[in-house]
């Protein structure tokens, strides 16, 4: 007897935030029968987004012609690149304030609509889905619906001029029994994928029980690293004040997204390697061959914040969202 489906969904709208969508992954990832989670890359999307198709998916709800003819002219607008035009043929400009909701009203009729039929009329088990703009994670009872849905979602894409990223699209076993199940075969721990900004790994918290730990996605980290590195170079010279009052704001906004529970410690080596950045950056400065560690921690006790969590904890935050 075919099992009934569940599924949690948060979507690029008014209203919906990256945490939100991270809230609500969590939360399907325990309480749902996870076992299986595929992790869907789509390949190129605003590169490849069919302008003909967004125009008719918009159709459906605005009949003004000279809103469509608008949205037109902005699909063609090209892009400005380092002081060069680019005039593109397909997709919709990245970094365009419109992009995000066409590309949202695209997977709507591509994905959203399409999913939940496959879910009541194919799926065997429980199906769970949670995506954000183009972002796309899903879990699956049992390995065989995640297989025949990952082949689904092939053909439903190349359908609107989509395809499925061969390498970064994923089935990866996940879940509460992934540990064991594993350990049994004699294969190692069970596979992490991201989200969001996040690596998601499935452990257990301090009691035992099983949860899902969130980590900052270490190419993330390296990124803003290097962006802090180049910036404090060309800041050399400025006041300690000046630099701090700069520092302070990077990292604050930094970790007002990273600053969940569990990823404390990731906080604190990004804290620590700005510190040492900013060192470095003195240390040429003046000159000398060695900067006092003494001088560092002051420094760093009154521009860069503790680490600290900000965020609730998802299920605490999920539940107050979602009464039902």
């Amino acid at each position: 007897m075919r099992r009934t489906c569940s599924a949690s969904r948060t979507d690029f709208a008014r209203g919906r935030s990256q945490h939100q969508a991270l809230d609500a992954l969590s939360w399907a990832l325990v309480k749902k029968k996870v076992n299986y989670v595929l992790d869907a890359d789509i390949q190129s999307f605003f590169d490849n987004l069919d302008r003909a198709w967004v125009i008719r998916f918009i159709e459906h709800r605005v009949a003004d012609r000279r809103i469509l003819r608008l949205i037109q002219k902005w699909l063609k607008s090209g892009v400005l690149e380092e002081s060069k035009w680019w005039d593109t043929e397909t997709g919709t400009p990245q970094g365009s304030v419109i992009s995000p909701l066409l590309a949202n009203i695209y997977l709507h009729y591509v994905f959203d609509l399409w999913v939940d039929v496959w879910r009541r009329k194919h799926a065997q088990g429980d199906v769970m889905v949670v995506r954000y703009a183009d972002d796309i994670v899903l879990g699956f009872q049992w390995e065989s619906d995640a297989d025949r849905f990952r082949q689904c979602m092939g053909e439903r894409l190349r359908k609107f001029g989509l395809d499925l990223h061969p390498d970064k699209t994923r089935r990866i076993e996940f879940g509460r029994y992934a540990e064991s199940n594993r350990k049994r075969r004699g294969e190692g721990k069970p596979e992490t994928f991201d989200f969001l900004g996040f690596t998601h790994i499935s452990g257990k918290n301090g009691k035992g029980s099983y949860a899902v730990r969130r980590t900052t996605v270490r190419k993330r980290m390296r990124k803003k690293l290097q962006e802090i590195k180049q910036q404090l170079r060309l800041r050399m010279h400025d006041p300690v004040p000046q630099t701090g009052a700069w520092l302070r704001s990077v990292v604050q906004g930094y970790f007002n997204y990273y600053a969940v529970p569990g990823n404390i410690d990731s906080l604190g080596l990004f804290r620590e390697r700005v510190l040492r950045y900013w060192g470095h950056a003195l240390k040429r400065r003046s000159q000398t061959r060695r900067y006092a560690w003494v001088r560092r921690l002051k420094l760093a006790a009154q521009w860069l914040s503790i680490p600290r969590a900000l965020h609730p904890w998802p299920f605490d935050r999920f539940a107050a969202t979602h009464p039902r």
